[in-house]
């Protein structure tokens, strides 16, 4: 899908993120006439590369809608909090261990936090305290965002702390929906279902082809990813969708030696 639009760079790293998907596959996505439908949000790669007129974007992730709302409504404030943990250099595990209540304070939390944390992992503890430990970089290793260009791109959508379900059932004719779910490439072929079942249950896999595939019978667009399996495949083996294999390099490892190739799945409504 060729652009005249400035590109916009998303502001956060993110344990399967579809930078890769953009830059090695970024004509994949058709041209569409209605709304630009995401459920499962993340760094929004794939949306910061559209840059839809319209649409909705949603995940269950509190902080990270809030986040999003947050550059929307005021990106100044959002900037000028990240700017005061920076030049008062305060410590990792303070910030860690910080709750604001304010939006844009919220927001500068979790920017500073996934820019600093190891890999950019988001994970919670049993009491739903963001737990990842300090990793190698600060944030002074990172340009200056476009914080302007970011918040414009948003005016254009609705965003929503929503369940997959909800977000994919607010397609209608003409929208395209790109779903993303969580999902490992590091498994065995003996091993995936279980491996899954704490990120994204096998149940959710189920309801999310059903999903998807109720959204082309209602006349969306659907670029869908996800793992290289035997039976994610046969969710979508019918005469609905197309299926195409990619391969990309995972680097979230603690050890060099284990950071490779992975095969995945990229699903496409045959509409």
């Amino acid at each position: 899908m060729k652009s005249n639009k400035k590109k916009i760079n998303p502001f956060l790293k993110w344990a399967g993120g579809k930078r890769w998907m953009v830059a090695g596959y970024g004509d994949i996505f058709p041209s569409f006439d209605g709304k630009y439908i995401e459920p499962f949000l993340g760094s929004g790669a794939v949306f910061f590369h559209i840059n839809p007129g319209k649409g909705i974007i949603a995940d269950l992730n509190k902080e990270l809608i809030t986040t999003y709302k947050a550059i929307k409504e005021n990106h100044y404030l959002v900037k000028d909090a990240i700017l005061d943990i920076k030049n008062n250099k305060i410590d990792y595990y303070d910030i860690r261990s910080w709750e604001p209540r304010e939006e844009h304070k919220i927001a500068a939390r979790f920017i500073y936090l996934n820019r600093t944390c190891w890999n950019g992992l988001y994970r919670v503890n049993l009491k739903g305290k963001f737990n990842v430990p300090k990793g190698s970089k600060c944030i002074e290793d990172y340009p200056d965002d476009n914080f302007s260009l970011i918040a414009d791109a948003l005016q254009k959508v609705t965003i929503r702390q929503s369940d997959f379900k909800k977000t994919i059932g607010a397609a209608r004719e003409g929208d395209l929906v790109f779903a993303d779910p969580p999902y490992t490439v590091r498994h065995n072929n003996n091993g995936f279902i279980q491996y899954n079942e704490n990120m994204f249950s096998w149940k959710n896999q189920v309801e999310l082809s059903k999903s998807l595939s109720r959204a082309v019978q209602r006349g969306c667009k659907i670029i869908s990813t996800n793992a290289n399996h035997s039976s994610v495949r046969e969710l979508y083996n019918n005469d609905l969708f197309d299926i195409q294999e990619v391969s990309r390099y995972s680097s979230i490892s603690s050890k060099k030696s284990t950071r490779n190739k992975y095969q995945e799945i990229i699903i496409k409504s045959k509409v």
